[in-house]
């Protein structure tokens, strides 16, 4: 029994961690106008607009130094980090199909699966 009251404090503990390092991206999303661009392997991938080309922008992949042309429909709006890991999806600023698929995983790795 204690070591199910230990687990269930250590996810809880893990979960606060990682709201702590999401909401320490804010600043930084406020910086730039964040986009989800399509994957071939992790199915989407974070980028900011680096400039914006009539159709075009020129993004470039977070985390890296990548920069990359593409249509703006081939982009997707980025949630701020306050709705990270947001029960109730409606809520989302932008409900797009990149958005819902990082809820959900970032929900799932808290084990915080139940959503609607």
């Amino acid at each position: 029994y204690f070591k199910q009251i230990n687990l269930s404090i250590h996810r809880a503990m893990e979960f606060l961690r990682a709201d702590a390092e999401s909401t320490s991206g804010t600043e930084q999303f406020s910086d730039k106008k964040m986009v989800w661009i399509l994957d071939k392997e992790k199915g989407f991938e974070k980028a900011a607009i680096l400039e914006e080309k009539g159709d075009n922008v020129v993004v470039q992949k977070a985390g890296t130094n990548e920069e990359f042309t593409l249509k703006k429909e081939d982009t997707q709006q980025m949630n701020p980090p306050k709705f990270e890991k947001l029960e109730d999806m409606a809520n989302l600023t932008y409900l797009n199909e990149a958005s819902v698929l990082h809820n959900l995983r970032q929900r799932y790795f808290s084990s915080m699966i139940y959503t609607y």
